[in-house]
């Protein structure tokens, strides 16, 4: 297992003012390795500062549905990116076979296209795809059902608690798709606030590590209540020590 990474949205208003600073920010609580958010535009940064900065992202996010997607392939391939992952398809796009099977059509025709730049094509939940259920199962399973191969996931576990799964069970079930988890917590809420540092809320942490033994852990705030780069080192502290 590699050392864990933070998504950049947890910081994202410090990376707006300042990416270089925010960067080395992030690298002096400890991380080696980031998360980027919005690959093309963030293209310049990440092409000098991460290494600077002694950081890789071998998984970053980009929108890749419904979108030119070679310049985003291309940008990744030059920094280093091995997956980019799609992080939202909106809730109305889950409730329905048909348009699950559209998403998973366009997933794999990215994948297609992210192989010719030794790029993979990753997608990640939100709560919503763990609430729908179609035939008995969450819309993420019945998409999961549908992906090439090629095509990996990076579980929310905050996303997927949130939306009645038990994430542990879910990890278990989709196995090595799972190439990244976000490690999270908090109260559940919906719209994001009220999340903690990791063991300190209602996600069981500790299960979800366990039932996820090879995926990349990925540090993530959608808000928090107080300094964000303190709530992103205490999750590090805590996966330190609930990992040795």
């Amino acid at each position: 297992m590699t050392d864990p990474s933070v998504q950049l949205y947890s910081v994202r208003d410090a990376f707006a003012a300042d990416p270089i600073d925010t960067l080395r920010r992030v690298a002096a609580i400890g991380f080696t390795q980031v998360e980027p958010y919005g690959v093309l535009e963030n293209a310049e940064v990440l092409r000098t500062a991460l290494a600077e900065n002694g950081l890789s992202a071998p998984t970053a996010h980009a929108r890749l549905v419904g979108v030119e997607q070679r310049p985003v392939f291309e940008v990744a391939a030059e920094v280093g990116i091995g997956v980019v992952i799609d992080p939202y398809i909106g809730a109305e796009k889950w409730q329905a076979a048909d348009d699950i099977a559209a998403t998973a059509k366009a997933l794999n025709d990215a994948a297609a296209v992210a192989a010719e730049h030794g790029v993979r094509v990753g997608y990640h939940n939100h709560w919503w795809e763990l609430e729908s259920r179609i035939d008995g199962r969450s819309a993420f399973e019945v998409l999961a059902d549908q992906l090439d191969p090629r095509v990996v996931l990076e579980v929310d576990t905050y996303w997927a608690t949130a939306g009645g799964e038990d994430a542990a069970a879910l990890l278990k079930r989709l196995g090595d798709r799972v190439v990244a988890i976000h490690v999270k917590d908090g109260g559940l809420a919906t719209d994001g606030t009220g999340q903690v540092p990791a063991g300190q809320g209602q996600v069981p942490v500790a299960d979800v590590l366990a039932a996820a033994p090879n995926a990349l852990r990925v540090v993530e705030f959608d808000y928090f209540d107080g300094d964000v780069f303190a709530g992103i080192a205490t999750s590090l502290a805590y996966l330190a020590g609930a990992e040795r």
